[in-house]
């Protein structure tokens, strides 16, 4: 027995230093709230929830780009909540994206929503059970998404998406929407679900949920927000999340030749005008090499479009 002793001893020298510290390590969660702008008040008791809650704006909406300031003034990631085409004949609003579209028209159609929603570092997608199923579409979206230096977030409205996969062979930097909170608008039904994200954060060391600016969810998560470190769990942004788990990074300089920017009223969505996304855009994206230190991330604003963090 006490040979057996030492040698449990003597392997335990042998570890690595990271292993006694690694189940120290607070699990991550992201939370992003969607259905920003269409009303004010909610949107603003949303924006002070404490924390890094990060905001999804839907694009042409009355108070999105007030709400939009607003986040990003206090510190808040601000993300593009894109409408897409789904299989229940919902009307997705202005700034959508449909079958009915053809290439051009669709790849306008995403670039003046970036160019209305400010501070946008990501996007994830509003409904889109029928077109984040299309092989043909997520293509479409995700090698227009090349031109910015976003992330997407596949908010999995349908068991048959390929939107995070899609993205994911084009090297974009993804997440994956692993809980909604309010499907049911009720304070027992967001318990439960929040109660899962942070299972699944403990078991995976992270997990993404997304809600709803409803009064249900907003008071569950005043209540609950202030006790996650108590639960050893840390919120965080997309950004963070990413970049916590060896994603990809992406450095992205400005095209001093073109520094248009694209202005688009809303009148104008259903036969927008000719846009050259690349010019306008005036980013070119390029992948950091293997070699470049951890924390090198150079992203230049342009059209309002900030940072994607990487460490």
């Amino acid at each position: 027995m006490p040979h057996l002793s030492r040698v449990l001893i003597f392997l335990l020298l042998l570890l690595p230093a990271w292993a006694a510290t690694a189940a120290d390590k607070p699990a991550l969660i992201s939370i992003i709230i969607d259905d920003i702008g269409n009303n004010l008040h909610h949107g603003q008791r949303a924006i002070a929830l404490p924390g890094a809650i990060t905001y999804s704006v839907l694009p042409f909406t009355p108070f999105g780009k007030q709400l939009a300031k607003q986040a990003h003034q206090q510190g808040k990631e601000v993300m593009l909540h894109l409408p897409m085409d789904n299989n229940h004949g919902r009307p997705l609003g202005p700034g959508g994206l449909t079958f009915k579209q053809n290439r051009p028209i669709f790849e306008q159609q995403m670039a003046q929503a970036i160019a209305a929603t400010p501070y946008v570092s990501g996007i994830n997608n509003h409904m889109g059970s029928g077109l984040t199923a299309s092989n043909e579409r997520m293509q479409w979206l995700m090698q227009a998404l090349k031109d910015y230096p976003l992330y997407f977030v596949d908010s999995r409205t349908s068991v048959d998406s390929v939107a995070a996969r899609t993205a994911q062979t084009l090297e974009i930097p993804t997440l994956e929407r692993d809980v909604f909170l309010d499907h049911e608008a009720t304070p027992e039904f967001t318990e439960q679900q929040f109660n899962r994200l942070i299972k699944k954060a403990r078991i995976t060391g992270k997990a993404i949920a997304i809600g709803h600016p409803y009064p249900s969810t907003l008071s569950y998560l005043e209540k609950i927000l202030p006790q996650l470190e108590s639960l050893g769990i840390q919120l965080v942004s997309p950004s963070q999340l990413l970049s916590s788990h060896n994603t990809p990074k992406l450095v992205a300089t400005k095209n001093l030749g073109s520094t248009v920017k694209a202005t688009v009223p809303v009148t104008a969505m259903t036969q927008p005008p000719p846009i050259k996304t690349k010019a306008q855009a005036a980013i070119l994206l390029t992948k950091a090499s293997q070699e470049e230190e951890p924390g090198h991330c150079r992203i230049t604003e342009l059209l309002d479009v900030t940072r994607v963090v990487c460490s």
